[in-house]
């Protein structure tokens, strides 16, 4: 009896003591939920709103699932990967643009390695475009309840605007289960043999922790480091999430602390199905409304276009995407409907149009232009934004145009009024 108070009272200061550090670190929350009746067990900062990091790729193999679920695509579908999936940044399988792999080697490669490329390929298979699969994950988001979740791509790389919170990330990992269970043992795998290659799973509690099953972990510069675990153990479900660890190892001990301190807080009934497919949760989630970003909010486009920049790529550093990002991330906007930009997959525009950025990625393109027309309605609307894709010395860049242009004039007043909203602006005739 005696050991148990103390290993309690030792659980409680360490908890406590991690709390006290937290307040002082902005990139941090934390939430444990019993998964079997929807109560919470511990909240801190959980809906205050924080970067996904690789967190992300939980929705987008909720979205690989479903898809293999409605028929879709099988485990040994084959996917190619495009010259953007192959072009991400490591953490990655590494597959040279034109090769593919099944549907089941991107589902290991995410829970294990959490590769980007492998992300950006499936995207591209189930959604044409891996922002267009953007907006389909931020729409079944919505669907499950997560109304402060934005997603801008499928991997988690860094993006300001995608945003989460870690009830929603307590939300998502409890769908997964509840939606998926035959799926959700991928999620226990602890390693993935990609050709001679024996890739770990980076979740370093599987296996560890008594009743440890999955999920996921993630990390950025700009969102620490986050990790979602499930626990089933004596008949009780937790899914607890820690977000913006300092250190992994720090990030981990903390999980551990939580986990000592709330499983056996947990009812061993099951009260029915927490998370509906389409409409919400059935726990304390009420839906909040989220405000819209202000104008002034929206960051304004930075390094402005040269005269040379046709087919020469802005920084990366530069755009917007990777701007020197503020301590906390801003509230997710509310989800808006599936946009009409078209991408490099769209057969180039005709006549007269502008050039407002070249740059690295399709989705840095796509966001690029969508922030335009939120700064610059009056002077673009009416216009079709589209992506055309461009190869120069073996490297593919992504520029960013509009067109519907009557005439060589009414392109170059476009270009010259979006000069009042710090763009450069290049007009030429594209036939």
């Amino acid at each position: 009896m005696a050991q148990a108070i103390s290993a309690l009272f030792v659980a409680t200061f360490l908890v406590v003591a991690f709390g006290a550090n937290a307040q002082a670190n902005p990139k941090y929350a934390s939430f444990v939920i019993d998964a079997n009746t929807g109560k919470t067990l511990h909240s801190r900062y959980a809906d205050s709103p924080r970067y996904p990091a690789s967190l992300t790729k939980m929705m987008t193999l909720y979205m690989v699932f479903e898809a293999m679920e409605q028929g879709k695509i099988t485990k040994n579908t084959r996917v190619t990967f495009s010259r953007h999936a192959a072009s991400m940044q490591p953490t990655k399988l590494g597959v040279p643009a034109g090769k593919s792999v099944s549907v089941e080697d991107v589902i290991l490669s995410l829970v294990t390695k959490s590769a980007n490329d492998a992300a950006a390929a499936i995207a591209e298979h189930l959604g044409g475009t891996e922002s267009h699969f953007a907006e389909m994950m931020t729409a079944k988001a919505r669907a499950l309840g997560m109304s402060k979740t934005t997603f801008r791509n499928a991997s988690g790389l860094p993006n300001s605007r995608q945003v989460t919170t870690a009830r929603d990330m307590a939300t998502l990992g409890i769908a997964l289960q509840e939606h998926f269970p035959r799926q959700f043992k991928y999620f226990s795998v602890q390693s993935f043999k990609f050709g001679r290659t024996t890739m770990r799973n980076h979740n370093r509690l599987l296996g560890r922790v008594s009743g440890v099953d999955g999920i996921k972990t993630g990390y950025t510069r700009a969102s620490g480091f986050n990790l979602v675990t499930s626990v089933h153990k004596n008949g009780r479900s937790i899914v607890a999430v820690v977000m913006g660890g300092r250190t992994g190892a720090s990030r981990n001990a903390h999980m551990q602390e939580l986990l000592a301190a709330n499983v056996n807080k947990g009812s061993k009934r099951k009260r029915g199905m927490l998370v509906a497919r389409s409409g919400g949760t059935n726990f304390g989630n009420a839906a909040v409304t989220v405000a819209q970003l202000d104008a002034d909010d929206i960051p304004l486009p930075v390094n402005p276009l040269r005269p040379s920049d046709i087919g020469t790529p802005v920084a990366a550093s530069t755009v917007t995407a990777y701007a020197a990002e503020p301590a906390a991330p801003r509230p997710a906007p509310a989800a808006a409907p599936l946009d009409t930009i078209k991408t490099a997959a769209t057969a180039p525009r005709s006549g007269w149009v502008i050039q407002i950025a070249s740059l690295p990625s399709q989705g840095e393109a796509v966001d690029y232009l969508r922030t335009a027309q939120e700064r610059a309605g009056s002077v673009l609307e009416g216009l079709s934004p589209f992506v055309e894709e461009f190869e120069k010395s073996g490297i593919l860049y992504h520029r960013a145009r509009f067109s519907g242009f009557s005439s060589k004039s009414a392109a170059w007043s476009a270009c010259s009024a979006l000069k009042k909203y710090k763009y450069s602006c290049l007009a030429f005739d594209n036939s």
